[in-house]
């Protein structure tokens, strides 16, 4: 899978940056660094697949990002946060 451009909408940006205290530009990050990627659901409409993205930022934070894989190789955050003890171990493997 190949990400070649990030979607927002400004209430997911605020949503993160208030309960998760992440920033937009982390998320990017994670993408920018070769996340892991995989599959969570298929979404609520059909050929638009939910993914999650595990990967690191610049500053060693590890992070998932969750998005809905659309035509263009485009993603379209739902949400991000650090990643729990579990998605860790996932990522370490």
């Amino acid at each position: 899978m190949k990400v070649t451009e990030i979607l927002w909408l400004q209430q997911i940006v605020d949503k993160i940056e208030v309960k998760h205290h992440l920033t937009k530009e982390e998320v990017e990050e994670v993408f920018a660094n070769k996340p892991q990627y995989r599959f969570v659901e298929q979404g609520n409409v059909e050929g638009e697949p939910l993914y999650a993205a595990l990967g690191r930022t610049d500053a060693g934070r590890y992070v998932i990002a969750l998005f809905i894989f659309k035509p263009g190789n485009r993603a379209l955050i739902i949400s991000g946060r650090d990643m729990d003890r579990k998605e860790r171990k996932l990522y370490g493997r």
